[in-house]
């Protein structure tokens, strides 16, 4: 299990006519070991209610001397033992990358598409050039969601991807 905690930021409002009404906004950080997909157990039992992941920053956890780091967030534990970026799999939904310079200074990279919406839980994926502990970041808002919304959400959620040929 990836190392982390949940914790409430704010509270939000409603949104009007078919939109989602915002429930709250949350912050996950933790550490994930390098090439090992960690779940992140975000289900609290109910399909009315998503979370919309808004940030995702990766970092090595050692800083010293020149480091880079990878990672991506996946709502499908299927296909989530690769390395690799592949924006036409539903199932990643953020990539995230950093870059540490000897000087300390880090650039970061970091992608979440804006469309997602996780229903149930998440997973995680890192690596480094060091081959050690990975450092992340996730911000996202809790909404509650019709049942049309959670249905759709989770078929677009798994992998389809069924390749290019």
């Amino acid at each position: 299990m990836a190392q982390g905690r949940i914790q409430g930021v704010s509270e939000g409002s409603a949104q009007g006519g078919e939109e989602m009404k915002k429930i709250g906004k949350y912050t996950l950080r933790g550490v994930v070991p390098h090439q090992v997909t960690e779940r992140i157990i975000l289900f609290d039992g109910r399909f009315d209610t998503a979370f919309r992941i808004t940030r995702f920053l990766v970092t090595a956890q050692t800083m010293t001397g020149t480091h880079n780091a990878g990672g991506t967030l996946f709502t499908d534990e299927d296909g989530s033992d690769s390395d690799l970026w592949l924006w036409e799999d539903n199932a990643q939904i953020a990539w995230s990358g950093s870059e540490g310079k000897t000087d300390g200074a880090i650039a970061p990279l970091e992608v979440v598409d804006p469309d997602n919406l996780v229903v149930e839980d998440l997973f995680i994926r890192c690596s480094n050039s060091a081959g050690a502990n990975s450092n992340y970041l996730i911000e996202m808002e809790k909404y509650e969601i019709s049942d049309w919304q959670g249905a759709l959400a989770m078929v677009r959620s798994k992998s389809q991807n069924v390749g290019s040929a």
